[in-house]
């Protein structure tokens, strides 16, 4: 017989999954849907020694008190941390781990930093530091959707949602997840609820990029399944979830294809053929330069991301950016490229300080025309280009965007900074030009964001224009080596060059 332990999102309970339960033993599984030690109707067992250590040790003692030989152990958003900690202590009796619309914490790391709501962060950053104040953290009453997308919830169970909610221990989001590593050969599953921004086509793009840190999601032990959704499918979707679980349980689910023998989509080669140029490095800053004489107009092109902080080469090595830059200069124009620490989704302020610094150096530079400057924002860069709407400065001629994100994805709310919305400041940019290259095979997820960016520039009459790549994918000017790849490169290079110029 196999056994579900039900572990669920922050502010809840074991109440929580009442309905998905009642489907399961149907099934004939035995389920444990439970509510942890300050949590939903144990609250009042919460002190301020509560933590992610008694979370985890409450499962442990559960897990012990299991007479069954499968045990799959399901952690629903915050839920994954104590599940993983309690799986690392007793890897023998887990058959399976479920992600459940759930991060990927690993050794270290927090659930704080996965907690998406930027204000509950920064308090709970405060009282770490300080040690000091409540050490409860209220439920967001009305307000569930900052904590993920409440798409398909009825009414009533939002109601509910809202009713029974419980203040959660501020020290179970942040004590460290401490792993040794025992529970990393169990086969897991990951669940996406799609309208909360993941899934399972995501997972394949990540994978097939090539990147070291992607390539488990392609272990055969790893399987996924989507859930068309919110965040909460145990109240929007309870049938569909338990036949997830069950099948999960089975060993089912899609497996995504290793990416072996592959070259990294990064470091593919540029898509134009391009003359070497000389190029000069100033500290986060390369500047690709043109023949000539006498200060030159300059592009400064923004990668993309979060990439990993131990990457290597950074983007400016990056064939892509170099192919950039030297176009650039072959064209007349100073190309920089620059790397800037956008590591993670808390990253954008830091990573917006960056870009500005090295806008600074370029234009200082004498061989730049410093009143004739461009930015160019790539994929989630794009983001980055907010505060260049919102305020053009006189000397920014135009600024263009490839296949950008141009807001926050669902999942993605509250851990990005709100002002890092370029849909909801390109009404300040006047007539700036913005040439906006747009792919036709796009992630419907950022396509979304793309579409939600063009219904605002067209409201406010921005001066917006697009080259369009329909048979173009993310990320088209490394991997969809085509005439028509090639032909919007050159389209909107010499767009840019032409606002420049005039």
């Amino acid at each position: 017989m196999t056994v579900f332990v039900l572990v669920s999102e922050s502010f809840t309970g074991g109440w929580v999954w009442e309905e998905v339960a009642v489907r399961l033993r149907e099934s004939g599984a035995e389920v444990c849907p439970v509510t942890l030690t300050g949590m939903g109707e144990r609250r009042h067992l919460a002190g301020p020694d509560t933590d992610l250590e008694t979370h985890i040790g409450d499962l442990v003692r559960l897990i012990d008190q299991v007479d069954a030989p499968e045990v799959v152990v399901v952690g629903h958003g915050y839920g994954i941390h104590p599940v993983l900690g309690a799986a690392d202590r007793r890897p023998e009796r887990i058959a399976r781990i479920v992600y459940l619309d759930a991060g990927m914490p690993r050794d270290g790391d927090s659930a704080l930093a996965l907690v998406p709501d930027q204000v509950v962060r920064d308090r709970l950053r405060h009282r770490a530091d300080q040690a000091e104040g409540d050490w409860r953290i209220p439920p967001p009453l009305g307000e569930w959707q900052r904590w993920g997308s409440i798409a398909g919830i009825p009414a009533d169970a939002l109601a509910r949602l809202d009713r029974l909610a419980a203040p959660q221990p501020s020290g179970t989001l942040t004590r460290p997840l401490r792993l040794s590593g025992a529970a990393s050969g169990l086969p897991i599953t990951g669940v996406f609820c799609t309208a909360n921004g993941s899934s399972i086509t995501v997972v394949e793009t990540l994978v097939k990029s090539g990147l070291p840190q992607f390539q488990a999601l392609a272990d055969p032990r790893v399987s996924f399944f989507d859930l068309d959704t919110g965040h909460w499918p145990m109240l929007s979707a309870p049938d569909e979830l338990a036949e997830v679980l069950l099948r999960a349980a089975a060993g089912e689910g899609h497996r995504v294809a290793a990416s072996e023998g592959r070259q990294q989509a990064h470091l593919q080669p540029f898509l134009m053929d391009v003359s070497e140029r000389p190029r000069e490095r100033v500290g986060r800053v390369d500047l690709h330069l043109p023949d000539a004489d006498h200060p030159r107009p300059a592009i400064v092109f923004v990668h993309g991301g979060p990439i990993p902080a131990d990457l290597q080469p950074t983007p400016r090595d990056w064939p892509s950016y170099v192919g950039y830059g030297r176009y650039a200069a072959s064209l007349g124009a100073v190309g920089a490229t620059l790397d800037h620490r956008l590591h993670g989704l808390a990253d954008y302020p830091r990573a917006a300080e960056d870009v500005a610094a090295a806008v600074e150096l370029v234009r200082a530079d004498p061989r730049v025309d410093g009143e004739r400057v461009a930015l160019w924002f790539f994929s989630g860069g794009g983001l980055l280009s907010a505060d260049w709407l919102s305020a053009p400065p006189p000397w920014l001629r135009c600024l263009a965007a490839s296949y950008p994100i141009l807001a926050p994805l669902p999942s993605w709310w509250g851990l990005v900074d709100s002002r890092f919305r370029p849909a909801a400041t390109v009404g300040s940019a006047g007539q700036l030009p913005v040439v906006l290259t747009r792919v036709g095979l796009e992630q419907a997820e950022i396509a979304a964001t793309v579409e939600e960016f063009m219904t605002a520039a067209n409201d406010c009459k921005a001066n917006i224009e697009v080259v369009d790549v329909p048979l173009g994918h993310h990320g088209f000017d490394t991997i969809d080596h085509t005439e028509q790849a090639r032909d919007a490169v050159e389209r909107a290079v010499r767009s840019v060059l032409g606002h420049l110029n005039s």
